[in-house]
């Protein structure tokens, strides 16, 4: 099967849009068949201060799409009667050790994110510490019941297969996936000799507030990674060979990497995976879905400074990948989905989809957001407003503030990010009774429009006031949190914006998040003249700094 001209155009447009829109770098993208790739396409470039173009050649990260080789490799050796899915990991991990009165975790809970255990601090080095640590962390709920994405369960799957296999995590990925598939431009981890052939990663400026699409980016902290969670680094045309590899059930151009028995194992829904997708379950290192009576597999992969994302129809034979090298994973998902769309028209001769017009400003609804909201409570006397007011117009949103007028980006359900240095360290969230917007939060600072009608005063533990505030830690992945006090409630803020609700279970000790299913913790410590100036945050140590 070929693309025609129009088709090439088409995309080509189409992702150009994209890295606009979400200020990407660079972009490549691929599609394949059962038999061979049928398109390939390389946008923007690869060092964006030196001008180089972005190639074919040069690798990205990929971040935990590495989950699944780690699953495959497990399963290689699970066919060779050297490891069994349902025995405890201490059988192979004799050192390894969680705390909880539950049954014992096995290798299925580790590959399905069902063993309970917390997502991970992503210590870098040699892994084997952080699979420890965990003797330091909780797991509240019997294995096998509850899906929890886990890092760190990953790691432990990489350590299993280098102490079983007395072989490096490299070694085993290149010998077992990588040579048998002939992905010779692939490299199994990330180090310092394989530097030269990545394309330069990028992140926000700011690291410690939600994205601003009009703001430039910076070259990302470099690392090193060397663990089943993901450390591998890919070309868009090897990572077609990959996909055929899946389409085709496990069997490589020459001789299969899994048997089909195997495969099976490997793409089986085991639970639903919550934050993937509408009746998304995992499986053992996928995601699976049925769309349209179609059979989808699917996972994406951040790393700092890159994404990717795969995506496999099974019904179709059809897979694409898009490797970029910025933290942008709102646009991977419609690309590959654009991709295919394309190529599925041409499978079948018919007329070729329009291109999508991407528009960073409609916001669904925007009438349900007009009003005056007024301060309600206010965390500090800094310069940020007392009254702010929306106004909508068609499908957009209007945020007028001291004089100003600013269209509002969304960024989630009920949710927008406000391009206003004294707004865009939180995003504004809103709050609904009986269906219809009330009140909205930025931080801690609690507005209300004439429709609230409920209780204006609240009280909180004196304590936690000692809690409040800003934290870094050296850490590339997690370099800060922010706590606040929300009317009567105690939040965790991460850049991104994203918030947990934090839930007392002793003097100091909380719960991230609402589920009492949850292993995350934080502990505050150090308390200096009434402000707490450490918190552990599973297993993540973080100190005061200086900011707000």
């Amino acid at each position: 099967m070929t693309y025609s001209e129009e088709t090439y155009s088409r995309l080509g447009q189409f992702i150009d849009q994209n890295m606009k829109a979400f200020n990407i770098p660079g972009i490549a993208v691929a599609v394949t068949n059962r038999e061979e790739q049928i398109y390939e396409s390389i946008h923007g470039f690869s060092d964006v201060a030196a001008e180089k173009p972005l190639s074919p050649e040069m690798l990205f990260e990929i971040g935990s799409i590495g989950k699944s080789f780690t699953s495959i490799a497990i399963l290689q050796l699970v066919e060779e009667g050297i490891l069994d899915l349902h025995e405890p990991i201490t059988r192979y991990l004799p050192w390894f050790s969680v705390n909880s009165s539950n049954e014992p975790i096995t290798i299925h809970h580790l590959l399905s994110h069902t063993a309970g255990i917390i997502a991970g601090p992503d210590f870098p080095g040699d892994p084997h510490y952080e699979v420890w640590s965990l003797r330091k962390t909780e797991v509240a709920v019997p294995p096998g019941t509850f899906f929890h994405y886990s890092n760190t369960g990953y790691k432990t799957l990489g350590v299993i297969l280098e102490d079983i296999l007395g072989q490096p995590y490299e070694d085993i990925i290149q010998e077992r996936i990588l040579d048998p598939l002939g992905m010779s431009s692939t490299v199994p981890i990330v180090k310092n000799d394989t530097r030269d052939r990545l394309v330069v990663g990028y992140e926000a400026y700011y690291d410690d507030r939600p994205l601003s699409l009009s703001r430039p980016l910076a070259p990302a902290t470099w690392l090193e990674h060397a663990e089943g969670a993901g450390s591998i680094a890919s070309t868009v045309a090897d990572m077609s060979i990959y996909l055929r590899m899946l389409l085709n059930h496990g069997k490589g151009p020459q001789d299969r990497i899994l048997s089909e028995d195997s495969f099976e194992l490997m793409t089986t829904p085991v639970i639903e995976s919550a934050g993937e997708g509408k009746e998304s379950c995992y499986a053992y290192g996928l995601v699976t879905r049925e769309l349209d009576g179609h059979t989808c597999f699917y996972h994406g992969g951040g790393m700092v400074g890159y994404y990717a994302f795969i995506f496999l129809d099974m019904e179709d034979g059809l897979g694409s990948v898009v490797l970029m090298n910025a933290s942008a994973d709102q646009a991977d998902e419609e690309i590959i989905k654009y991709a295919l769309e394309l190529a599925r028209t041409n499978l079948n001769q018919e007329t070729l989809p329009e291109v999508p017009l991407i528009d960073q400003y409609k916001v669904e609804n925007a009438k349900d957001y007009d009003g005056i909201y007024q301060i309600a409570f206010r965390n500090d006397r800094k310069a940020r407003s007392r009254s702010f007011v929306l106004k909508s117009k068609e499908d957009r949103l209007v945020f007028s503030y001291n004089e100003e007028l600013i269209e509002l980006q969304q960024r989630g359900q009920d949710c927008f990010f406000v391009n206003h240095p004294d707004f865009d360290i939180f995003l504004l969230r809103f709050g609904r009774e009986d269906g219809e917007v009330v009140e909205a939060f930025h931080g801690a600072d609690w507005y209300t429009n004439e429709q609230y009608g409920g209780p204006t005063s609240f009280h909180h533990p004196e304590g936690w006031d000692a809690f409040l505030g800003h934290y870094r830690a050296h850490n590339p992945w997690f370099s800060n949190i922010r706590v606040i006090l929300r009317r009567d409630t105690l939040m965790l803020v991460h850049p991104s914006g994203e918030e947990d609700v934090l839930v007392e279970l002793r003097d100091g000790l909380f719960r991230v998040g609402e589920d009492d299913r949850l292993p995350e913790r934080i502990r505050f410590g150090a308390v200096i003249n009434k402000k707490a100036h450490r918190a552990d945050l599973s297993c993540i140590e973080f100190c005061r700094t200086f900011t707000r």
